[in-house]
């Protein structure tokens, strides 16, 4: 993937030139649908000292939640509440595509490989910029003796910045003998 069609990790400008605005616009949309596409299956939990408060909460449904209600009720708005003024509560967004992953690191230390790719591919479905299922797969891929499919999700995961399953990936990648992808 290159640095233009990756998805923004975070809030991200945007540069409009007035002399390309339709084709800006379908950059924009673009970038979008990808960011989107990442944390479709995502959910919010909401906790208080380490324990859950409520169960997750698909992220769609929570924006939809502070949306509508805007300034008055939303979930968080009702949590902090009830819970009185000064506590700190930990907001995190989870994504069912991590949940597939550790089902498929499960599945490989039980010896079920075919499952195991199936789960880690599910996770690339749920969220295609997943350095954890990229890595995985590709160390799957390459035990199995396939290392030529195992490089280029190697190439991707070693491109995700700062996360441990990119340097683990960066350093499979070399010792296989690869082309690190440099992080964006």
């Amino acid at each position: 993937m290159s640095d233009e069609s990756r998805p923004p990790q975070g809030p991200f400008n945007f540069e409009l030139d007035p002399e390309r605005i339709e084709e800006n616009l379908r950059e924009l949309g673009e970038k979008v649908r990808r960011l989107v596409q990442d944390h479709r299956y995502s959910k919010v939990r909401i906790s208080w000292r380490g324990k859950q408060l409520l169960p997750d909460i698909p992220v769609a449904l929570f924006l939809a939640g502070e949306v509508a209600t805007f300034w008055w009720a939303g979930p968080l708005r009702v949590l902090l509440v009830n819970l009185g003024i000064g506590y700190v509560v930990t907001v995190e967004l989870v994504n069912e595509s991590d949940e597939k992953v550790v089902e498929g690191k499960q599945l490989f230390m039980d010896g079920e490989v075919e499952s195991a790719e199936a789960a880690y591919r599910e996770a690339l479905r749920m969220k295609p910029s997943n350095p954890s299922a990229l890595y995985n797969l590709a160390v799957l891929l390459r035990i199995t003796g396939r290392t030529d499919e195992a490089r280029p999700l190697l190439v991707e995961a070693s491109g995700k910045g700062d996360h441990p399953d990119a340097i683990k990936a960066g350093q499979l990648l070399q010792k296989i003998g690869g082309q690190k992808r440099l992080p964006e």
